[in-house]
């Protein structure tokens, strides 16, 4: 008898309520995560104020929760391939939630890098969950736009923690924001539990459990017929780092790798740094925490333009469209009179952070379900590295006396770099095609 797998059964369905609630649910956890990961940047003037901290050396405090990202994203991995996806998010929300509750009520830089860190690791371990889970609820046709759309939540949290932060640092300081970055995780916690399906292949492959994927098949499309044989990839189950680079992937996936090194390289930089410089500028604390939040919003509107023209069209053209764009709109941050700043500002964010939200979805799309959680998890991995050295060495950079303006053309190169490898990848697996997998 001819089987079938889910991924074809919601291929040939429209959307339905529960696929909806799979988006807007990952959503949620994406938007808290992009509170908590950049409100620290948004905070960095008012600690350095409080702790008598040099700007220099904000660098490592800004980049702690990314180190724990970074160990997230590379080993919770492991949570998802024995519990499930479901249960790996919930139990990540939950860490970062913790520890940021934690960090507010840090007494010196040392209990804060601390607290940040171990966040970090929730932090890290829900965001590839969260993309791999919406990726395989969505059909084939709008994987890209879906995907994006969800992780828009991202920029969203950005800018909630943007607002917070000018709306609370003057009159209620810094610890009152990361209280609050602490409480919302732990009230989406019960939502979560109630509401949040598990991954359909991880039931068909690891539990064994094809009357359950039935079920969660028949919620979306009450027509399903319960009798489909559904079809299983025991064979393929639990695979290591090292598939990502079999099937002819080896050069899609280092490729990949450098394309996330460099754009979560200048992202961070942007995120974590801008508040700080706006500042010394003369900007007032809080029109630097709001003009900063521009990137997000530039993000967001990338992100709803990016995704149709990705279904549709090959894309990776439309994502070395976005990094050439960045390159020109980053150098131009620091060169530009006062007037355009906010402008050029918004033209970055639409690049850098449009293009972080469709790599994201290019992953989802490169690798086949089977592995899109290990590929999405190493490709966002390996990306904080760049994420990590990104405030680090604009930290360095400045204590040795760089200027704004060549911080900033210093910044556009690896957009440069990442438009040739985001090409390559495009002539190498898709070519006419929009999809490899």
């Amino acid at each position: 008898m001819t089987t079938t797998s889910p991924d074809d059964l919601l291929d040939q369905w429209p959307l339905s309520r529960v696929q909806w609630q799979v988006i807007i649910l990952c959503a949620l956890v994406v938007l808290l995560d992009g509170l908590d990961t950049q409100v620290v940047g948004y905070l960095g003037p008012a600690l350095s104020a409080e702790w008598k901290i040099p700007r220099e050396q904000l660098g490592p405090v800004f980049s702690a929760s990314l180190v724990g990202l970074m160990v997230g994203l590379l080993c919770v991995g492991v949570l998802a391939d024995y519990y499930g996806q479901r249960f790996s998010i919930v139990f990540c929300v939950l860490l970062f939630a913790v520890f940021t509750l934690l960090t507010a009520y840090a007494q010196g830089v040392t209990d804060l890098m601390l607290w940040r860190f171990l966040a970090g690791i929730g932090l890290g371990g829900a965001m590839p969950n969260a993309l791999a889970l919406t990726g395989e609820y969505c059909p084939r046709r709008a994987r890209a736009t879906l995907t994006i759309l969800m992780f828009c939540g991202f920029s969203l949290g950005s800018i909630i923690g943007g607002v917070l932060a000018a709306t609370l640092l003057d009159s209620a300081g810094w610890r009152v924001v990361f209280l609050i970055g602490a409480v919302l995780p732990l009230l989406l916690l019960p939502f979560l539990l109630w509401l949040l399906p598990e991954s359909l292949q991880f039931l068909l492959e690891r539990k064994q459990d094809e009357r359950r994927v039935h079920t969660q098949l028949k919620r979306i499309n009450p027509q399903h017929d319960l009798a489909t044989p559904l079809r299983r990839r025991d064979s393929e189950k639990n695979l290591p780092v090292t598939a990502l680079f079999q099937e002819q992937r080896a050069q899609g996936t280092l490729l990949l790798w450098l394309v996330f090194f460099c754009n979560l390289m200048v992202f961070f930089f942007l995120q974590n740094w801008l508040p700080t410089l706006f500042t010394d500028a003369g900007l007032a604390q809080q029109n630097a925490v709001l003009m900063s939040t521009l990137i997000s919003w530039g993000g967001i509107v990338a992100g709803l333009l990016s995704g149709p023209l990705m279904d549709r069209y090959n894309p990776c053209l439309v994502l070395a469209g976005l990094y050439l764009g960045g390159t020109v709109f980053v150098a131009a941050m620091g060169q530009v009179p006062a007037a355009l700043l906010a402008a050029a500002t918004f033209c970055a964010g639409f690049c850098v952070s449009g293009a972080q939200k469709s790599i994201n979805a290019l992953a989802v799309v490169f690798y086949p379900v089977r592995m899109r959680s290990t590929g999405v998890g190493w490709a966002l991995g390996i990306g904080r590295f760049g994420s990590i050295l990104g405030p680090i060495a604009a930290g360095y950079l400045l204590s040795g006396g760089w200027s704004y303006g060549r911080l900033m053309q210093l910044a556009a190169v690896p957009m440069l770099v990442a438009a040739l490898a985001i090409y390559l990848v495009g002539r190498r697996y898709f070519g006419a095609s929009r999809q490899v997998a």
